[in-house]
């Protein structure tokens, strides 16, 4: 999907989902695609990740299925042949960004420090995953780091949530933020979707405002 970084910044917000169950992949692309957020970051802390990203890029060519998680070459691997567009990491690992990059897979890479934000930058990489968001001082944090790293755009996840998100969104380096406050995992266990639905959608308003 060529578009994928055009996608994260008209919608600003991305769900980040671990599933647990992958009879309910297909029914939560269909509430992601239905209200307004074509994106699902599926993370890989689950045995049934893959098989999800299989299900929901097959049935729903039009969500933009991104792998979280992503800790080895060979796991991004796994999750472009199942159907991923993207992958994303918790943090810099350079073997599994030298992979991705000497293989065409699109790769947002978790960062913290400046370090490891240069090191992104030799690999030409300019859209990162500001990781763990909060806990690394949060705007301040993006605030310090936007003078000296202006070509750099993140993706902060990890704290983010409705009351804070558009702290975020209003620093020029952030694209979109991570997050997994409308994918309310009790909704997903107990098949209420159209609950979900309203969740989902009230994440796209808040986001949008």
């Amino acid at each position: 999907m060529d578009n994928a970084r055009q996608i994260l910044e008209e919608m600003k917000v991305v769900p980040v989902i671990q599933i647990d169950r992958l009879e309910d992949a297909a029914p939560l692309a269909k509430a992601l695609v239905d209200n307004g957020l074509p994106i699902a970051e599926v993370t890989l802390r689950s045995p049934v990740a893959l098989d999800a990203i299989r299900v929901m890029s097959q049935q729903y060519p039009n969500l933009l299925v991104i792998a979280g998680t992503v800790t080895s070459p060979k796991q991004a691997q796994q999750a472009v042949d199942a159907g991923a567009h993207m992958v994303v990491s918790p943090g810099f690992n350079p073997i599994t960004v030298k992979y991705c990059v000497e293989n065409d897979i699109d790769i947002i890479p978790g960062v913290a420090t400046p370090g490891e934000m240069e090191q992104a930058m030799n690999f030409a990489l300019n859209t990162l995953k500001f990781f763990p968001a909060e806990a690394n001082g949060g705007v301040k944090t993006l605030k310090a780091i936007a003078a000296p790293y202006q070509q750099l755009k993140f993706m902060p996840t990890g704290g983010v949530n409705p009351e804070n998100l558009h702290n975020y969104l209003a620093q020029p380096n952030v694209i979109c933020c991570g997050g997994s406050w409308m994918i309310d995992k009790s909704l997903i266990a107990q098949g209420k979707w159209d609950e979900l639905g309203q969740l989902i959608r009230s994440a796209v308003s808040t986001a949008a405002a």
